[in-house]
């Protein structure tokens, strides 16, 4: 079984696409309730359930007080899934992050050296900064201090199961 589960926020709002199996972890843990199963069943020597397909975080993390955790998906929400060289708006599976500094050149990768980028401007910019290459930054790289949902489809479900459509309407 390949399924996946949507992880909603508290408020009900799509926050993340994850595994059944972690899913069923956070689960047993009570850290989350199933809002809807899939049909198909795990099973194990002792009981049997069926796979979540939406389950709701129980209570909000404490994310504020550590900061905003540096990944590829985090980069591509704060830059809103644009390509800060070109503007053009994609999905994750059409963009990549691109250090402003090359590592090359002793660019590291934090928030403030990375961006996203769609593939052609990150071939044309290669390993030189943007001025070198002829290119503009639409805005400078900074950590952010909060992140929106994430919206489910920019994530790059191509088509999102039925089940969840309910859940994602607002996003």
């Amino acid at each position: 079984m390949t399924a996946q589960t949507l992880l909603l926020t508290p408020w009900m709002v799509p926050h993340q696409v994850i595994s059944w199996q972690t899913a069923v972890t956070l689960s047993f843990l009570g850290k989350v309730e199933v809002l809807e199963t899939y049909d198909d069943e795990i099973r194990s020597p002792t009981m049997t359930i069926r796979a979540p397909a939406v389950v709701r975080l129980k209570r909000h993390g404490n994310s504020h007080k550590r900061g905003i955790k540096f990944s590829r998906t985090n980069v591509f929400v704060r830059d809103d899934f644009r390509c800060q060289y070109c503007g053009v708006q994609k999905d994750a599976g059409e963009l990549t992050y691109d250090h402003v500094l090359p590592r090359v050149q002793g660019g590291r990768t934090v928030w403030e050296n990375i961006v996203a980028s769609c593939q052609s401007c990150n071939a044309k910019k290669r390993g030189r900064t943007p001025e070198q290459a002829g290119m503009k930054l639409l805005k400078k790289p900074e950590k952010p201090r909060w992140l929106p949902a994430a919206p489910v489809v920019r994530l790059g479900a191509r088509r999102i199961p039925e089940i969840w459509v309910h859940y994602c309407a607002a996003s």
